[in-house]
């Protein structure tokens, strides 16, 4: 039987990022992937074949979350990369440096109940037509840990209805039956949104983390799994079929 394709993932580290550990930990999970680490001062993406930005609080989140990792000279690295197709997923915090870096449309503002929320969620896959949920079916339902205090997804309308109308709304906050409810939408996001794609779609952002469900042993479950097992299989196709 031939092996599968060896991948190398970066994953970016910023001052204050406390998820690092895990997301990398989390990529080499899969076999033959290695993660990398990629420091926010430098500009060398290290010939990485996919990038993941990790949660936490870059710079202590002053000023917004992700305003000042914006500007970390990585960033411009990681657009240009982006521009020509890669494969770019932000977690939480990076899921908010994405905006901040104009990646992916939107906002990300305090929870409502102004309160830190850490608890798991249900997630409902909405599209598959993302190299993020390809390994997933319509309608799948994920159950992954949220953490976060800005994590209330907010659009303005003329985008909100782009979004709907290119099928960029990637995974909705939903119960445990698969319908959107009350209580289900763990930060007031609008229309209960928990993740989002760029209109090309690869790059994108969601604010639960895949990284802390991927092992069945753990009590967690490995239903985060599914973003990073897309990911992978998307860049091995893409690299076979080049």
């Amino acid at each position: 039987m031939t092996a599968a394709p060896s991948l190398r993932l970066g994953v970016v580290v910023f001052p204050g990022i406390n998820t690092d550990g895990d997301t990398h930990h989390a990529l080499e999970t899969f076999p033959g992937v290695t993660a990398e680490y990629l420091w926010h001062k430098d500009t060398d993406l290290k010939g990485v074949d996919g990038i993941v930005i990790p949660g936490g609080f870059s710079y202590g989140d002053y000023l917004r979350c992700g305003a000042i990792a914006r500007f970390s000279p990585i960033m411009q690295s990681i657009a240009d990369f982006a521009a020509g197709g890669g494969l770019v997923m932000g977690i939480c915090n990076g899921f908010q440096i994405l905006i901040e870096a104009g990646l992916l449309p939107g906002g990300l503002i305090r929870n409502t109940g102004l309160k830190f929320v850490c608890r798991y969620v249900n997630l409902r896959v909405e599209t598959t037509a993302t190299p993020f949920t390809s390994a997933c079916h319509t309608g799948e339902l994920l159950r992954i840990v949220v953490k976060h205090n800005e994590g209330n997804y907010t659009v303005d309308a003329a985008t909100f209805e782009k979004l709907k109308a290119n099928d960029q709304i990637v995974v909705r906050y939903v119960n445990a039956a698969g319908e959107r409810a009350e209580g289900a939408n763990p930060n007031g996001a609008l229309d209960d949104i928990g993740g989002v794609c760029n209109e090309t779609r690869n790059v994108f952002g969601m604010m639960p983390h895949p990284e802390n469900s991927v092992e069945a042993a753990l009590a967690g479950g490995a239903d985060g799994r599914a973003f990073f097992q897309s990911m992978i299989d998307s860049l091995r196709t893409a690299e076979v079929t080049a």
